[in-house]
């Protein structure tokens, strides 16, 4: 683009400049006061999970300080900025590690650092597009924030990773459809910032360690006219992982290295992942979902819906045929706030495509055996990049128990092959006060490498109070109880109550 291009482009955005510049800003901020205590290692699956990875030490104080400005959607040229950092301490938890001099395994003990940066962005929109630098926390589309058991390729579970992201504001409508159909989509690449947080917890005996990791996110989804009674969304997500190293151990010693580092061509081989471009096979890790969702108003305000999210893995999935793997839904709304204003209920399974058989003819030299069986791709876990997980929590659903669980320094999804349901309700009881209740179960056998003879279990539940000083008012605070049994996440009872003072400030 030439100089007289960019003056033509700055005299046409001129206009909405200056209506920016002569509008109040108005800074939205939050400081929250955060204690916990439990009686295992770590906080219990419902007050470690779904926080962004705030808070997972089993006991501790937090001070979580954010401060933002949100995008104006009514104006065609709109910023917005973020910040959230916490501070405290907390316990430690402890890992096996392997020591070369005592031929024996050691125990040290790791917990979440005392000063974290959460979150940091910068955004700015056009119209309908928006493309933002930094990390900033995600929601989901198809599953409902706050009461499920969370998105199978990218939830609100972990910290968000840091990168570039440009996509569609919002749904937006499709030329020449009149409204009838409508597009949603995003494009993301990232850098992994968690190397030294994971060889703090790996056991460097066994499988590997992947550093320096890239990332990338993308997904596309179709909506009908969301006015109508009935309207459905329905799409794709496609994540992965790139670039960086990974060291292989072998009974303490190491194996083989090898160092990837980053290229250009990188960015688009994962975009198209094609034949060839990559370690033997295909450039990188991918994986992702099948998603949809169908929502439908009744005549009395109530609203029903039914979700699924299909998983798929380094293209095995793609074509349905595995069973009832994936995450399957029910949601209840109801038309105002009462006693049951919100329900969900779900069955999670993930035991067809992380089985113990695999072969494919493209991973084995002049090999005589054409055929193939897709059945051990192992869930979330890769051979060269290691667990889709950041900072050792899991980066789509927290209902597999992620790495960070892991005392033995295991650094892989352990349990991938489980199964199980969870269900969760939300309501106002008084004019101050609401609750959520949740509730899972699940069994699950190991991985498709290590099975389990017989299947762990666990369920875990939570209870939660919220009160609220009134609308416009500053002052809130949430009790939560919780607790986990069984032999999967261990026997466990924990507490967190936070209390919160929001509000904003309006700036010439």
């Amino acid at each position: 683009m030439n100089s007289r291009h960019c003056l033509s482009a700055l005299i046409l955005l001129l206009p909405a400049l200056v209506a920016q510049a002569e509008r109040p800003r108005e800074i939205d901020y939050e400081a929250s006061v955060i204690a916990n205590a439990a009686s295992g290692e770590w906080a219990p699956y419902m007050i470690g999970s779904w926080n962004d990875g705030r808070v997972t030490s089993a006991s501790g104080a937090w001070l979580d300080l954010a401060a933002y400005k949100k995008l104006d959607l009514s104006s065609r040229f709109s910023w917005s900025a973020g910040v959230e950092a916490l501070f405290g301490a907390g316990t430690k938890a402890p890992y096996e590690r392997w020591n070369p001099a005592e031929s024996a395994f050691v125990e040290h003990r790791e917990g979440q650092a005392p000063t974290r940066l959460l979150q940091l962005w910068g955004e700015v929109k056009f119209r309908g597009v928006f493309a933002m630098a930094g990390m900033r926390s995600h929601r989901s589309l198809i599953v409902a924030q706050g009461l499920s058991s969370g998105d199978i390729t990218l939830s609100d579970n972990a910290r968000p990773v840091p990168g570039v992201t440009v996509g569609f504001v919002d749904f937006q409508n499709i030329p020449f459809t009149r409204g009838w159909v409508q597009i949603e989509g995003l494009l993301s690449y990232g850098r992994m910032t968690d190397s030294r947080f994971k060889e703090n917890r790996y056991n460097f005996f066994n499988d590997l360690i992947a550093s320096d990791l890239m990332y990338t996110y993308k997904r596309c989804y179709f909506r009908t006219m969301p006015t109508q009674p009935l309207f459905v969304t329905v799409g794709m997500q496609a994540a992965g992982l790139f670039g960086g190293n990974t060291r292989y151990y072998s009974n303490g010693e190491l194996a083989e290295r090898i160092d990837r580092g980053f290229h250009i061509k990188d960015l688009w081989q994962m975009f198209f992942p094609m034949e060839g471009s990559g370690e033997g096979f295909y450039k990188g890790s991918s994986l992702g979902s099948w998603d949809f969702r169908a929502d439908l108003r009744l005549r009395n305000g109530h609203r029903l819906a039914a979700y699924f999210e299909w998983p798929w893995e380094d293209g095995s999935g793609i074509g349905r045929r595995n069973g009832w793997d994936g995450l399957w839904g029910l949601e209840y709304r109801a038309p105002r706030e009462t006693w049951v204003d919100a329900a969900i209920v779900e069955y999670l399974d993930f035991t067809n495509m992380s089985g113990p058989l695999h072969w494919a003819p493209g991973d084995h030299n002049n090999t005589t055996i054409t055929g193939s069986a897709t059945g051990g791709d192992n869930y979330w876990n890769n051979d060269v990049y290691g667990p889709w997980s950041n900072y050792g929590m899991s980066l789509g659903t927290p209902f597999v128990v992620a790495p960070l669980y892991n005392a033995d320094g295991h650094w892989q999804f352990a349990h991938n092959r489980a199964r199980g349901f969870h269900a969760a309700i939300e309501g106002r009881i008084a004019p101050q006060w609401r609750y959520k209740a949740m509730l899972s179960y699940q069994k699950a056998w190991g991985d498709g490498r290590r099975p389990q003879a017989t299947g762990l279990h666990d369920t875990s539940a939570m209870l939660e109070a919220r009160w609220a000083q009134g609308e416009a008012k500053p002052w809130s605070a949430d009790l939560k109880l919780a607790f986990d049994a069984g032999n999967l996440r261990g026997n466990n009872f924990g507490a967190m109550l936070t209390v919160r003072y929001s509000g904003s400030l309006k700036i010439k």
